[in-house]
């Protein structure tokens, strides 16, 4: 095999593997909107889960008590 024919196939395999990787990078950012979305929802959710039980602050806003 000849310099030039490894060197190709070499370019092929990290072609190939560049291709996959950023096939998975997209799809890991897709979900990671979708999960980001729905941490979102959740915190607001129990916000006012916490304003409507009585509570003055929800927990999300509320100072640690170190501060």
């Amino acid at each position: 095999m000849t310099d030039i024919t490894h060197l190709e196939e070499q370019i092929a395999h990290l072609t190939r593997t560049v291709d996959d990787l950023s096939e998975i990078v997209a799809r890991q950012e897709k979900e990671l909107t979708v999960l980001t979305r729905r941490m979102h929802l959740v915190m607001e959710r129990e916000a006012t889960r916490e304003v409507e039980s009585g509570g003055t602050v929800p927990l999300a806003d509320e100072r640690p008590p170190h501060w």
